[in-house]
């Protein structure tokens, strides 16, 4: 085997991983890219994790990227280990259908039927079919379609490559003696290991020992230790996307190494102690393309079936290796971090955006009501206690904003577009809301340092303008949280209540001063409330408006705002006649 030989068995490597990342890629799009928030979703038990888990792993053809998702899920605790443990498990199973891909290169090349369907032709066929589909289909899913075929020719390509550099290793008495030092269970396993952490990937380290069977010279005996060693091999790149994570996370990682351990040592133990004590006939048979694919599944099965009435002994073995630390943090010890490993999925990046974004709009209704009550009773560990919250707020808008422009740069539907806009439009306003409701509590410090104390008429009209802001910000955020059209459109006629409410009490504020009711420096906060109420509804309405438009299509907010005294709409003049009703100064 000569350099030609290498750089062709290099260039083989090369086409195949990026076939199977291709194809993987179009079969993802295809199922309508929502395969990783199943996992998320629907992970109920362990018997739907390792379903699913082997499910989503053969359509992306990749564990160690189904394990990485996972390990971000229990990383920002959007999954719990247990639920994680049954996930990998079917991950390690669905990793194995890629070998039975594979299989399709052993097609023959004899003449008739055979040769119209052999490895060349049959590529050469769906490739042609692939690109005509990719350049000149204009309806998306054929153009998906197209990819995946593609990719599957790319992947054919790189096997007939890598089969053809490597066969004249069959006249190398070097490679078959190197080949029976391998047929040691524990340097086959070593060797095995090895590779898959250099090729980090256990699909393509799979896929060569399959190339290397068509010379002939690869037996079962051979074949078993390193298909067991490329098992747990394939939990290097799960264990380098650990790095950085989380207690849980790391767990989650060591949960895959610590399976295919396992299951190397049962298989091995219980198999070589058979064939010790009655010699097995088939350690010496010829591997073939398709038997190296059903040795790699069966071993997998059984490691599956072995281990999945374990999961809690592997939940427990992991705490005592990674302890975890417990205990709740302080608002302001909390560091709101997003996984950038759910990036290469915008499904699942930007529902996991949408908790993190809803956190923060519940934050933003807390700080409130714990502002509403240091007007009430003031004490300085509430006051701590809203600056904590706002100085987190401030926090979540960073790194939720910066996450949002990460997911843009990424190929999204005309539908995730639209939910990422909603999120960069309301951002900014649950922050604000934020920051007036900072400027209550300062207020409310203010009143209690100087025993600044308000008329009977004055507490009252306060007490009916705090109920509707608390009420706005309620609705809002239910809004918001349930992406509800119908609830987001009863903003807009209580935020009209609210304005008409303001602009009476500053009249009915003018009329104390003048008769000697009401101090200059009661009018200063009175009117700094009033103008923080102000700006918190009218936050609320931009947050209802981005609701509303984004989800009907429209982008046009001035003009809604411009005109929405004159459409006169049944809904919303039944909704401020409502709020006008409850929100009013003449009520006890």
């Amino acid at each position: 085997m000569d350099i030609f030989n290498i750089i062709s068995l290099l260039g083989g490597v090369a086409l195949f991983l990026f076939g199977m990342s291709l194809m993987g890629e179009g079969l993802k799009k295809i199922a309508g890219n929502r395969l990783e928030l199943l996992l998320y979703k629907l992970t109920s038990t362990p018997l739907k994790g390792i379903l699913l888990g082997t499910g989503v792993t053969a359509v992306i053809q990749s564990s160690s990227a189904t394990s990485a998702m996972v390990v971000g899920f229990v990383n920002s605790g959007m999954m719990q280990l247990r639920q994680a443990i049954g996930i990998i498990l079917g991950a390690i199973l669905g990793t194995s259908v890629t070998g039975w891909v594979i299989c399709l290169s052993a097609l023959g090349t004899s003449d008739g039927l055979i040769q119209i369907l052999s490895t060349s032709t049959l590529t050469g066929i769906i490739a042609i079919i692939g690109i005509i589909l990719r350049m000149f289909s204009k309806k998306q899913s054929r153009h998906q379609l197209g990819e995946i075929l593609l990719g599957f020719a790319v992947l054919m390509f790189g096997m007939s490559s890598m089969s053809a550099a490597v066969s004249p290793l069959k006249e190398s008495e070097a490679f078959i003696n190197l080949l029976t030092v391998f047929s040691n269970p524990i340097l086959g396993i070593l060797v095995g290991i090895l590779f898959t952490s250099i090729l980090q990937s256990a699909s393509a380290a799979v896929g060569i020992l399959q190339a290397l069977s068509m010379t002939g010279a690869i037996d079962f005996a051979t074949a078993l230790p390193l298909i067991m060693g490329i098992a747990i091999g394939a939990a290097v790149p799960v264990l380098l996307s650990a790095l950085g994570a989380n207690d849980n996370g790391k767990r989650t990682s060591l949960v895959y190494l610590l399976i295919n351990i396992f299951g190397v040592a049962f298989c091995g133990i219980v198999f070589y102690a058979i064939n010790a004590v009655y010699p097995l006939p088939f350690m010496s048979l010829t591997m073939t393309t398709v038997s190296v694919a059903l040795t790699n599944t069966v071993f997998r099965f059984i490691t599956i079936v072995a281990l999945a009435p374990l999961t809690g002994v592997l939940e427990r073995l992991t705490g005592k290796i990674v302890k975890v630390k417990d205990g709740a943090a302080s608002p302001a010890a909390i560091s709101v971090h997003l996984e950038d490993r759910f990036l290469p999925y915008p499904p699942l990046a930007i529902s996991h955006c949408r908790e993190f974004a809803q956190d923060m709009a519940r934050i933003t209704q807390n700080g409130l009501n714990y502002a509403f009550d240091l007007l009430k009773n003031y004490n300085d560990e509430e006051y701590r206690r809203v600056d904590e919250l706002e100085n987190l707020s401030d926090k979540y808008e960073d790194s939720i904003g910066t996450y949002l422009m990460k997911i843009t740069r990424h190929e999204l539907t005309k539908e995730q577009n639209a939910e990422v806009s909603k999120f960069l439009h309301t951002l900014s306003d649950f922050e604000r809301i934020s920051d007036h409701t900072e400027n209550i509590a300062n207020v409310a410090k203010e009143i209690n340092e100087k025993g600044i104390s308000y008329s009977g008429e004055a507490q009252h009209e306060l007490s009916v303008i705090q109920s509707a802001i608390s009420e706005i910000l309620a609705i809002t955020v239910d809004a918001f949280v349930r992406d509800d059209i119908e609830l987001a459109a009863k903003v807009e006629p209580l935020e009209e209540v609210i304005d008409s409410l303001c602009d009476e009490m500053k009249l009915h504020h003018v009329d104390r001063l003048q008769k000697g009711l009401c101090s200059l420096e009661q009018g200063f906060t009175f009117n700094d409330l009033l103008t923080n109420y102000e700006r918190i509804s009218d936050h609320c309405s931009n947050v209802a408006l981005a609701i509303i438009e984004l989800e009907t299509d429209e982008f046009n907010t001035h003009e809604y705002l411009k005109n929405i005294e004159k459409m006169k709409q049944e809904s919303f003049t039944r909704h401020f006649e409502e709020f006008q009703s409850k929100y009013s100064f003449d009520n006890p």
